[in-house]
């Protein structure tokens, strides 16, 4: 089972577009997906036709029980409409968390330990991350193999960035490996001066993680979130899912050469 997070410590950039992209065309080459929303927000419960206020049980759930075991955590998932993608969905209780319990030991690996009790029944999970630092964040991050920082094209995003990369040098510390990450340029638009700037920046500062090519703006992302699809499924032929298939080609390469 292979675990990416999908996080950037700013909001806007395509975190559940991503999310979502991936997870649509995994299920394509009939991987086995678990997505994860840990945003208080539940963007990508939303988008996969939930209504995140009315769950029977979601991720803050898991943070409820007693001990955790495959038994335990599969009533916690939900499927989808779409084969293959199962997701446990957000609440807003998750914003209560750090308030909660924040100070609790063992806090930050709750989510880890859930996934390795699913290891047999995904082959991929992907996590839509929250744009801040907290217990979420943190368990998705100890959770993962990669971490994959979706970064829009234009000079604010590069705060955000910066800000994750710093994020990801502080929880260095607790993981020995280190962090795989793929950063990935967003909303490109090659007719402006400012997303031609971005990019060629974002390759300068970080030739090893950036991915070398970019996710277009399409608007055929906004029309599949509204009426809840996977875009391969909703536009299979538009540029902006032509773009997230090479994506998805580079990260697999990734990880069958470190394997």
């Amino acid at each position: 089972m292979i675990v990416w997070s999908i996080a950037n410590q700013k909001g806007g950039v395509g975190k559940t577009t991503t999310t979502v992209a991936l997870a649509g065309l995994l299920s394509e080459r009939n991987k086995r997906v678990l997505l994860v929303d840990t945003d208080p927000h539940a963007s990508l419960t939303t988008y996969l036709n939930f209504d995140a206020d009315h769950v029977p049980a979601s991720l803050f759930d898991l943070f409820q029980l007693p001990a955790i075991s495959r038994t335990a955590v599969q009533p916690l998932i939900l499927s989808t409409a779409f084969k293959g993608i199962d997701i446990i969905p957000a609440h807003m209780s998750l914003a209560t968390l750090d308030r909660v319990m924040g100070n609790r030991g063992g806090m930050g690996l709750v989510l880890k330990r859930a996934l390795q009790s699913l290891v047999d029944d995904y082959d991929y999970v992907l996590i839509d991350c929250p744009p801040i630092l907290g217990v979420m964040m943190v368990n998705a991050l100890a959770a993962s193999d990669r971490i994959l920082i979706p970064v829009q094209t234009e000079f604010l995003a590069m705060k955000g960035l910066e800000r994750m990369m710093r994020t990801l040098q502080i929880m260095q510390k607790s993981k020995p490996a280190g962090f795989k990450v793929c950063i990935v340029p967003t909303m490109y638009d090659k007719r402006t001066r400012a997303s031609l700037q971005t990019l060629q920046e974002l390759k300068v500062r970080f030739p090893e993680q950036v991915w070398a090519s970019a996710v277009p703006i399409d608007t055929k992302f906004r029309d599949a979130s509204i009426k809840h699809m996977p875009p391969s499924l909703f536009a299979r032929n538009c540029r902006g899912v032509f773009a997230y298939k090479t994506l998805l080609n580079y990260l697999e390469r990734l990880e069958q050469d470190e394997r």
